[in-house]
């Protein structure tokens, strides 16, 4: 939208009120944008205002927009370098492109509009924001993930996060040419996969977890019966045998509501080869592990966390928020027989994402413990290999060679 039109949004919204008492328009239960385009073109004619055809242009496609989509928010959903939609109140907005936030120079005309928007984006996903429920975390049709938070939890007015994902999902070969990863350690990873090794995805938020986790799991045979499990469905596994499933947050009534717990335990009667938890945040963690370690090897999930050695921390505290009533070492013994990998990643401060760190987990009396495979050496782009990897390697290769996996 250009400078002017975005000052003036005063005129936007006059011109979409009087489009929709046009007979065009408010005639027709569903309106076409080429026929609203119409209307607002001859608005336009009539009003004789002199403007160059750029901020004509700009001025219907503003007014189309708020008419028909999300207002402000529609150029920047139809620019595909767009990674990330974030605004924080009605006059500032900011994308993420490249791995860099940048502010998006569009704004809201007031709260109010900001809240249509909202609505709007929520209306067809049967989903509400009020006072009395002020946050939901919800999943598009595209498969974008959108957040949005109000009053009065969000002080200084509504926050609305848009995430979305690539058209199509990155290779393991992709992350090797953007930097995630080299080719050396692709084979690693590649060989924990077909190994069978149950393989934790870790880092902070926007360290690129889900992107990993796919590319990871992109690299299980064929032959394999995969159940995906995530609270907004964001991963795209591109094998034939893919059973997606997806938690149900309460409904209105505050009833129905289906965690992701529920779908973990339901999925060990699905007959899976393999489990894929988007990530685990609470008790389900219990049964991720227990499904790790009881026939379902080569597992994955992602977790926050700033290290592998704080992953294991994480996922027993985790662990023993289930209603089962665990002592700690008996948590700490199962994690370190169900955990084989933990891979680690972090957002660089260039933007660019990248593994920082692959370590092997292993039982010990005191507790597990992550023991580094492969370290990427602070300030530059380099991986260092620990003297052990080769024997891990190994033992890896000779077992997915036994599994009759291909290398």
């Amino acid at each position: 939208m250009s400078e002017s039109v975005r000052i003036d949004s005063r005129t936007v919204e006059r011109l979409r009120a009087r489009a929709a008492r046009d007979p065009r328009v408010s005639g027709s239960t569903r309106i076409e944008p080429a026929a609203l385009r119409e209307v607002i073109e001859d608005l336009l004619d009539e009003d004789r205002e002199i403007i160059g055809a750029r901020e004509r242009e700009a001025l219907v496609g503003a007014v189309v927009d708020e008419a028909l989509g999300l207002g402000p928010l529609e150029p920047l959903l139809r620019d595909r370098s767009v990674t990330e939609i974030m605004v924080v109140g009605p006059r500032r907005v900011f994308v993420e492109r490249d791995g860099r936030v940048e502010d998006a120079a569009v704004h809201f005309q007031d709260e109010a509009h900001l809240l249509h928007v909202i609505d709007r984006i929520l209306a067809p996903l049967g989903r509400r924001v009020d006072e009395a429920s002020p946050m939901v975390d919800a999943r598009l049709s595209d498969g974008s993930r959108v957040n949005a938070i109000i009053r009065p939890l969000a002080l200084d007015g509504a926050a609305l996060t848009i995430r979305r994902f690539a058209a199509e999902p990155l290779a393991l070969e992709d992350l090797c040419r953007l930097g995630t990863i080299d080719e050396r350690l692709a084979d690693l990873l590649s060989l924990a996969v077909r190994a069978r090794r149950n393989l934790l995805v870790t880092g902070g938020t926007g360290s690129g977890k889900p992107t990993t986790l796919a590319a990871l799991a992109a690299l299980i045979p064929a032959r394999e019966r995969v159940v995906t499990i995530e609270d907004a469905a964001e991963l795209r596994i591109p094998l034939p045998h893919v059973v997606r499933l997806e938690s149900r947050p309460p409904s209105l009534e505050g009833r129905g509501a289906v965690p992701i717990r529920a779908l973990v335990r339901n999925a060990l009667r699905m007959r899976p080869d393999r489990i894929i938890v988007g990530e685990v945040r609470g008790g389900e963690t219990l049964d991720m592990l227990a499904a790790m370690s009881t026939g379902h090897a080569g597992s994955l999930s992602t977790l926050h966390a700033s290290s592998p050695a704080d992953a294991l921390l994480r996922v027993q505290t985790l662990a023993l928020m289930g209603d089962v009533d665990l002592p700690y070492r008996a948590v700490g013994d199962q994690v370190g027989s169900a955990l084989d990998v933990i891979v680690h990643q972090a957002r660089l401060p260039d933007g660019g994402r990248a593994v920082t760190q692959v370590a092997a987990v292993s039982a010990h009396r005191d507790g597990p413990r992550a023991t580094p495979l492969v370290r990427r050496r602070p300030g530059d782009d380099r991986w260092l290999w620990s003297p052990d990897v080769g024997e891990w390697m190994r033992a890896a290769r000779i077992e997915a060679d036994g599994l009759g996996v291909a290398g």
